[in-house]
């Protein structure tokens, strides 16, 4: 087994040189360094070991509460402890007050050491940032100190079985009662629904407050402690992520409180909506780096063949194997890269537009770079890939669900090759890659083709046809202006060389 090594080396050339968050007025170089740091001996010795007994353990529904596997209850006493809950919350409510870009590092690391673990936590940024939003001063002061400190972990309510995809479907009903709301419905796949680690859990419902006519329009967001009226009725038993209870819950008249404007819940939601999906991004990039750092350990280290001097070969000495463990490391330095500067264009401001536009796009790519690095990861280790010893098939199952939650790949390519062609975020892209990439590189004249194919979805009267294609052919457009970028900044890498084969790798295959 190859224990896991947080990427830290790499995390830091793509925000500073690659997205270049030093000309970002919140980015504090060496503080950010050693945030990193500190969080990745952290997920090393803390998180990660439990990461195993987790899958093999899972969380588990006794007597309505739900147990997390060993160790979990103990790991999360010392995140809380030093603060780690509160990287993002404002100083005036117990937080560091970090930017996300410092968040985005550290996501990276907590999901790429424990993915389950930070499906439990990962929720609060988001929870924290829509109380700021549209929160009243009062939920801002009874909940943001608490989802700082740890002492209350979050959900996001919105899924019901006959409403997945298609929200103007939710049935879960709230009605007033005096100052209050009363919640009564079901909601399904809550990830974090139920847990042992936090004192409490403060659960963001989105639930129709309005006539079912009213369609997306009768939606509101209600805020909604876990206690009397909320029941578990069951955990999922998941493919991976085991020990992220997956959960269904019942309100039975549970109590809740409107955040935000009635009918407005949409537009709350999408606050933490957006925060997860660049953070189901980094999911993706966690994968792809940790099945690459597996694949590559064992290559190098085991003996297979000869080379043309009959002295021993290792496997990674092997053509097809440097292949594949190249295809696996760009993947995760490109996709990387992607979010970084999805997550700068957000920082600075001034092209929300663009940011809008990349969000799906890194949610996309990225999460199917993950499950491709952990499938070329199992095939480089051939049958030992295939067993749970070297930890492939595991990252590879946990990898898999990227793709469907926050929304299916699917409808985010829709979503692209339509309302993502009606604004100025793709004429905004088409800007970005061209500041990315010198004019008389590569992918100069892969943006001519593109922007004409732009151009022609505009006109069409189904779009919709070709946003698979399109949507790919984007996101690959992206990755390789990401690696024109790289390689032109190797020399600011400490491994420069290594930089410069990946990018070689990736212009010739």
């Amino acid at each position: 087994m190859t224990d896991f090594a947080a990427p830290t080396d790499d995390i830091l050339f793509s925000l500073r040189h690659v997205a270049g968050a030093t000309a970002v007025a919140e980015w504090d170089d060496s503080l950010s360094e050693d945030i990193l740091a500190h969080f990745a001996q952290f997920a090393e010795g803390v998180l990660a070991p439990l990461n195993v007994i987790g899958d093999a353990q899972g969380a588990r529904l006794v007597e309505g509460r739900v147990l997390m596997p060993d160790g979990f209850v103990d790991a999360y006493a010392q995140l809380a402890e030093a603060g780690w809950q509160g990287l993002q919350a404002p100083e005036r409510f117990g937080g560091m007050a970090q930017s996300p870009l410092v968040a985005a590092g550290v996501s990276e690391v907590f999901s790429g050491a424990n993915h389950a673990m930070q499906m439990v936590c990962g929720l609060v940024p988001g929870a924290i940032e829509t109380l700021l939003h549209f929160g009243t001063q009062g939920q801002q002061e009874t909940w943001i100190p608490r989802l700082a400190s740890g002492e209350v972990l979050s959900t996001m309510c919105l899924t019901e079985a006959g409403a997945g995809s298609d929200l103007s479907a939710i049935r879960c009903r709230a009605d007033r009662d005096g100052d209050h709301w009363r919640l009564n419905g079901e909601k399904i796949f809550i990830s974090g629904g139920d847990q042992d680690m936090s004192e409490s859990i403060l659960h963001l419902v989105l639930a129709r407050s309005g006539s079912v006519e009213d369609g997306l329009k009768g939606l509101s967001l209600f805020l909604c402690p876990a206690g009397a009226g909320v029941t578990v009725t069951r955990i999922e038993d998941k493919l991976g992520l085991h020990a992220s209870p997956t959960c269904q819950l019942r309100f039975n008249g549970a109590v809740a409180d409107l955040i935000g404007a009635e009918g407005d819940g949409l537009k709350a939601m999408f606050t933490v909506m957006n925060h997860a999906r660049l953070d189901v991004a980094l999911q993706g990039v966690a994968h792809a780096a940790r099945a690459a750092h597996i694949a590559d350990a064992y290559a190098t280290d085991r003996v297979q063949g000869r080379r043309k001097d009959g002295t021993p070969a290792r496997l990674c000495d092997h053509a097809d194997v440097q292949r594949m463990l190249h295809e696996q490391a760009s993947l995760a330095i490109g996709a990387r890269a992607m979010c970084h500067l999805a997550y700068v264009e957000m920082e600075k401001g001034e092209r929300p537009d663009l940011v809008s536009f990349l969000t799906p796009l890194c949610k996309v790519f990225c999460s199917e770079a993950g499950i491709r690095s952990a499938d070329l990861g199992i095939q480089v280790l051939g049958g030992y890939g295939y067993l749970n010893e070297y930890q492939l098939s595991q990252v590879w199952r946990d990898a898999r669900i990227t793709s469907i939650y926050e929304g299916a790949n699917g409808i985010h390519e829709r979503s692209l090759a339509t309302r993502g062609l009606k604004g100025p975020g793709s004429d905004q892209f088409a800007d970005m890659i061209t500041e990315l990439c010198n004019a008389s590189g590569p992918v100069m004249a892969e943006l001519s083709e593109w922007q004409a194919w732009r151009d022609r979805l505009r006109a069409s009267d189904a779009p919709e046809t070709d946003a698979h294609a399109f949507a790919q052919s984007t996101a690959q457009l992206y990755f390789r202006a990401c690696w024109e970028t790289c390689a032109a900044l190797a020399e600011k890498h400490p491994e420069p060389e290594r930089i410069s084969t990946l990018a070689a790798h990736v212009f010739n295959s």
